[in-house]
């Protein structure tokens, strides 16, 4: 399918959160899709993500959550330690404040069909809380490697067992010798078979939740 692409700006408490914006070039109304950056900013890898969930039917909005702190704020894969220093400089009220304005800016355009969350896919996603499955309102697939330095299997394990004793839809979905940012063509961890995986489980999880 044909996509679109532009640089919007969804208002926001102090301001306006830029976002990249890839949509089906048909103009099809179509469910909308939240791309939450990395560490390492809104970069061309985000951006492809976004792209690539447009292909499949979707409107894909990627806000820039370093904003605040200069537009257009990126870090390379190689730094690391620059990386996770500025996602520790941002606030969480900020951070939901500003995913709740590229909600908003979404429902309100007219080429995507507006609706409640419906469902969650985070990719290695670290510091889940576990202790918070209870208050989950959507199903969850999410993807993790069995040798992620970052994210230990035991705390994947936890929310499994959480899942289960609160009978949550969470699915998981752990890679055999994967490591960290196994998704990302752009970094040394990529693993060509995972990734593919993923996307597939993640287009029949998509298909499934938001097309409905």
């Amino acid at each position: 399918m044909d996509v679109e692409t532009q640089t919007v700006e969804a208002p926001t408490a102090g301001g306006t959160v830029p976002a990249f914006l890839a949509r089906p070039k048909d103009g099809t109304r179509a469910p909308g899709v939240l791309v939450i950056q990395e560490a390492f900013g809104l970069n061309d890898h985000i951006k492809d993500v976004a792209r690539r969930i447009a292909g499949e039917g979707y409107v894909a909005l990627a806000p820039d959550l370093y904003w605040r702190g200069g537009k257009g704020r990126t870090i390379r894969y190689d730094q690391l330690p620059e990386a996770i220093a500025l996602m520790q400089s941002l606030k969480d009220p900020e951070i939901v404040s500003d995913l709740g304005s590229a909600i908003a800016y979404l429902e309100k355009q007219a080429f995507v069909r507006a609706d409640r969350i419906k469902a969650s896919a985070p990719f290695y996603g670290g510091g889940l809380p576990a202790e918070k499955t209870a208050k989950l309102k959507c199903p969850v697939l999410a993807f993790f490697g069995e040798r992620d330095a970052y994210i230990p299997l035991d705390s994947v394990e936890q929310l499994q067992a959480e899942a289960r004793r609160h009978g949550k839809a969470v699915e998981v979905v752990v890679y055999p010798g994967a490591e960290h940012g196994f998704f990302c063509n752009e970094r040394a961890s990529y693993q060509k078979a995972a990734a593919e995986n993923a996307w597939g489980r993640l287009k029949k999880f998509f298909a499934k939740h938001l097309q409905a």
